[in-house]
């Protein structure tokens, strides 16, 4: 629980700092026409949305289950990692067709504002990375929320540099070229979390568990156990990792004794700790 409070406190003050700095950011951009500063803008308005929603998962899932809902609301928070990994899919989309807009048809930018506002929103996405740097890196919903902070920090990088250069040289296409890196490496991350999340939402085995490992695990290290089928192994969260089998046992062994030599096994080697076991004496009920 504590580690739940402190992923909701830090993406909270994460999402005030972002989206105090996105309308300022806006403002820069539309006053010296650099796209850089409009995607950053862009990217930082779909990331202040996205973190308040990821705040929220994390409020939703401290209520218990219900009789309708017997896991609780914990699955909300993959749902809204795989929502914001599709959006940082389409905010990619927009800065590349921007930026193949702006090297057809080159507007002039003002590097002087670039510069200063694009230097100020370095400083605000560090703050925010700092903030989501100490929460619980391998959720998926904090993992979605570090990403799209770290979209808008690469973002004021590039935003920055293009404003450098075009100080010093007046060369306007690095704007929308820097944007098109940017782009790229937000396409990147936004893949591994819709990847992720998706793998959970389709009840996908947990990773690092084999599942054809596990029947030929069990039968080897527990002398009761004959057989092991109907297996099926996935995640509510990436922390609530799941299982059901069916075993046949030996006659003579006490179901209990079995099963919880079976759970202790599954919860030692292949690290999950909610098992459900059906176990069995001869033929499978569910074949019959």
């Amino acid at each position: 629980m504590h580690a739940h409070s402190n992923n909701e406190r830090r993406i909270f003050w994460a999402a005030i700092l972002t989206g105090s700095f996105m309308l300022a950011e806006l403002f820069g951009g539309l006053i010296s026409g650099s796209l850089a500063l409009l995607a950053d803008a862009g990217h930082m308005l779909t990331d202040f949305a996205s973190l308040a929603l990821a705040w929220f998962a994390f409020r939703l899932s401290r209520r218990p289950a219900d009789w309708k809902r017997t896991f609780g609301f914990d699955r909300f928070q993959v749902l809204v990692a795989f929502i914001n990994g599709v959006a940082l899919v389409f905010v990619a989309l927009w800065i590349f067709f921007e930026a193949a807009d702006r090297l057809m048809s080159p507007i002039h930018v003002l590097g002087g504002p670039v510069v200063a506002i694009a230097g100020i929103g370095l400083f605000v996405n560090l703050g925010a990375f700092w903030l989501l740097h100490g929460a619980d890196r391998d959720n998926l919903n904090v993992q979605g929320a570090m990403f799209h902070v770290v979209g808008d920090l690469l973002g004021s990088v590039a935003a920055l540099a293009a404003g450098a250069v075009i100080l010093v040289t007046g060369w306007t296409p690095i704007d929308p070229i820097l944007s098109v890196l940017v782009g790229l490496l937000i396409l990147r991350s936004a893949g591994a979390l819709v990847r992720d999340a998706g793998h959970i939402l389709l009840e996908g085995a947990p990773r690092g568990v084999d599942t054809r490992e596990i029947g030929a695990d069990l039968t080897a290290e527990i002398a009761a156990v004959e057989g092991v089928h109907h297996i099926h192994a996935w995640s509510i969260t990436q922390e609530r990792r799941m299982i059901t089998l069916h075993a046949r046992i030996a006659d003579g062994m006490p179901a209990e004794a079995a099963t919880a030599a079976i759970k202790a096994r599954l919860r030692d080697r292949f690290g999950l700790s909610h098992a459900t076991v059906e176990v069995e004496r001869a033929a499978c009920a569910d074949e019959e």
